[in-house]
């Protein structure tokens, strides 16, 4: 969650960001493998990811990372110039990485 606050009467800016780690589940459509791979090198220039998975056949896309998953999912869209829709979100908090993604 981020948040911003700017007192302008004493002139000072406050930024907090709490960093959590979300995985989601997202539908993108591939259709060829110039697709896949372009996905590909998207997932992989965005540097707050940790990992990701294509599943090119289901057209399901996993990440995983410390980032907004609407700013992900934005990100791509304006990459690759394809809807993308969002299927699942986890978020975790700082030590909860060893919990399952059962859903």
């Amino acid at each position: 969650t981020e948040s911003m606050v700017v007192n302008i009467s004493e002139k000072k800016v406050i930024l907090t960001y709490k960093s959590e780690s979300c995985c989601m589940v997202m539908r993108i459509n591939i259709d060829c493998h110039g697709c896949y791979r372009k996905l590909r090198r998207i997932l992989l220039d965005m540097q707050e990811l940790e990992t990701h998975l294509i599943e090119k056949k289901q057209s399901r896309v996993s990440v995983c990372g410390k980032c907004s998953p609407q700013d992900v999912a934005i990100t791509i869209r304006k990459k690759m110039n394809r809807r993308v829709e969002i299927l699942e979100i986890h978020e975790f908090e700082e030590g909860d990485h060893n919990k399952s993604l059962v859903t």
